[in-house]
């Protein structure tokens, strides 16, 4: 219960967030008389001219309501404006709101904003989805607790052979530690827990590299376990220091990846826009304020797509919605690069071929942006 009133005050603050960000546009209907209550100029119209402040200062109890659904939706009509838009012509929006049609439209990052929380406000709600990412969840749980059981059973072996070298040990008890040495070490090779290698061992090991595997869940604990196993030594303390913290406990790094990725969900706006500079270089037509508008507008149409096929999950429509929304991604991006840039029908194709796998290496950095950070947390 509490989850889900934190996911509905992260909502809430989300509205607000891009209502601060994106100020309240007057229709510009004159009312005539009175002063600002905010900076004190004379009142024109609907709202103060120097200042933006609304004339009509409400302070009833119904005005909090109106306020509260407001700051959320916008229902002046800058949501409904700027969404259909959005998930149709981007292209359009971008243009327009770049040549400076801004009080018509949410701006790029109050929406991206507000699409950040509401996706951590849905997530937290109903869940990240089933499938792969739950058994991941498993795999990381089930190599947390394969850790677990391998550091106690080889801190009880360490224990035994410190008091074996004890050189006036009684012979009796020298044989109940080693017999119990002995049935450690066979419930070690039971539980699959490989003994100590040797550095010739992993040296061997590393070269082979792990196994290819068609599972993808098998592959992660595989490739999770080779790492372990060979104990890569990068020379970097702190590397290695994040490194032995991940190995030990890959549920918890996980959780901190999941609980990372809205916070620093911006991070992905300046790891883009490079990539988007490189499909027009040295071009005076576009500058880098276009490319940010482009980005921002992108991934929040890209982040409300996902909240809106997760919640189509929750149906007998989600196979089907995620089908769709795999072939609508380059679709949209192909619309908006040539709207926005005014591209060819082929300039634009061979873009979003290109834009398609600089998303790839973006949202890679990112990932590995989110590793570093739960490792070094």
């Amino acid at each position: 219960m509490s989850g889900d009133i934190e996911s509905i005050g992260a909502a809430i603050t989300a509205g607000l967030a891009g209502s601060a960000v994106e100020p309240r546009h007057g229709d510009g209907k004159g009312r005539g008389g009175g002063r600002c209550l905010n900076c004190g100029a004379s009142l024109v119209g609907s709202h103060c001219h120097r200042c933006g402040q609304n004339a009509d200062i409400h302070r009833s109890f119904g005005a909090i309501g109106h306020d509260l659904v407001h700051a959320i939706f916008h229902f002046e009509g800058k949501l409904w404006r700027t969404l259909p838009l959005l998930a149709w012509r981007p292209g359009d929006l971008t243009r327009r709101y770049i040549h400076g049609e801004r009080a018509r439209f949410i701006s790029p990052l109050a929406l991206f904003l507000f699409a950040v929380f509401l996706t951590y406000a849905v997530l937290a709600m109903v869940g990240a989805g089933g499938g792969l990412g739950e058994e991941l969840n498993k795999a990381a749980a089930e190599q947390t607790r394969a850790a677990a059981i391998k550091d106690s059973m080889q801190d009880e072996v360490d224990r035994i052979d410190i008091e074996l070298a004890k050189k006036d040990l009684p012979a009796a008890r020298r044989a109940e530690l080693q017999a119990e040495r002995d049935t450690l070490q066979k419930s070690a090779g039971y539980l699959g827990i490989a003994r100590s290698r040797s550095r010739e061992e992993r040296a061997a090991d590393r070269a082979a590299g792990p196994p290819v595997l068609a599972n993808p869940v098998e592959q992660v604990k595989t490739s999770a376990n080779f790492v372990t196993r060979n104990k890569v030594d990068t020379g970097i303390p702190f590397i290695d220091h994040g490194m032995e913290k991940a190995f030990a406990n890959p549920a918890l790094i996980l959780y901190k990846v999941q609980a990372n990725a809205y916070k620093f969900a911006w991070a992905l706006i300046p790891l883009s826009l490079p990539f988007l500079w490189l499909l027009y270089p040295f071009s005076r037509r576009f500058h880098t304020y276009d490319h940010f508008v482009f980005v921002t507008y992108s991934i929040s149409f890209m982040l409300l797509m996902f909240v809106a096929v997760r919640l189509l999950n929750l149906t007998i429509f989600g196979e089907l919605a995620t089908f769709a929304a795999l072939f609508y991604v380059p679709f949209h991006m192909y619309r908006q690069l040539r709207g926005a840039y005014r591209s060819s029908r082929i300039g634009a194709l061979a873009r979003t071929s290109l834009l398609l796998l600089f998303s790839l290496f973006a949202v890679i950095m990112f990932m590995l942006l989110l590793l570093a950070l739960g490792a070094a947390g």
